[in-house]
Formats: structure tokens, C-alpha cells, sequence
């Protein structure tokens, strides 16, 4: 049995859902992931607020079904940060009205990322 760490850079729809199909033939394989860092753009993944046609890929329902089988979603905070994603903590620390990042994502730093690695056989990034 192997152990990955999923590293996702790329928006939401530019992959089409790669990364979200991976981790689910990952576990079908009976094989473990250890967490997801979402990073740079990748960070739009954890946006609760996207709206796409109800017939279309769903990747903000897709990434809350793979946390309920037990898989961690980190998000970078700063990068989170500098593209508008807000969690309920930073919304109340800024007095804001609202968030959009919220669980099953939670806001990590870089060195959650480098401690996923550290636990990871394979890092595979998307």
C-alpha cells in the first residue's frame, strides 16, 4: 500500500477533474492519501461560493465527498488571501459579512505541505 500527497496548483476547471478522479482511483486501489495542498491557483477548489450549471462538474461537491471518506484538504493561506477566499476565523478577526471557505478545507501554512511530503511516498501535483 502506498501513501500520496496531492499537490493542486491549477484553477478548478482547467483540469476537468483530474486530480479529483486520481484521488478517488487512489483510495478505489486501497491505497492512502495523507492530505491535499491546494496552492496557488488551486486554492479556487475551496471556493464555496462557484456557480456552474447544475448539468456540469460539481469540483466544490466532488472535494467535500472525498473529506468525508476521511482525506485532509489544506488550503495555503496566503495564497488563499490573495485571491479572495475568506474562512470563518478571518472573517471575524476582519469584521466581514461573510466567508467562503469553509469545512471541510481548512487554511494551512507551507509547512503543512512540506509535513504531508515528509508522511507521503509519492507527491503527485496537478
Amino acid at each position: 500500500m502506498a501513501t500520496f500527497t496531492l499537490l493542486v496548483t491549477s484553477a478548478p476547471f482547467d483540469t476537468q477533474a483530474t486530480a479529483i478522479q486520481f484521488a478517488q482511483a487512489v483510495l478505489a486501489c486501497g491505497h492512502r492519501i495523507e492530505g491535499v495542498f491546494f496552492y496557488q491557483a488551486g486554492v479556487a477548489h475551496a471556493n464555496c461560493w462557484q456557480s456552474s450549471p447544475s448539468d456540469e462538474y460539481q469540483p466544490y461537491r466532488a472535494w467535500q465527498q472525498l473529506a468525508a471518506s476521511g482525506v485532509p484538504l489544506h488550503v495555503c493561506v496566503t495564497a488563499a488571501a490573495r485571491r479572495g477566499l475568506v474562512s470563518p476565523t478571518e472573517m471575524e478577526e476582519r469584521n466581514l459579512t461573510g466567508c467562503n471557505l469553509i469545512p471541510p478545507f481548512e487554511v494551512s501554512g507551507l509547512g503543512q505541505l512540506v509535513e504531508l511530503i515528509s508522511k507521503a511516498d509519492r507527491l503527485v501535483q496537478f
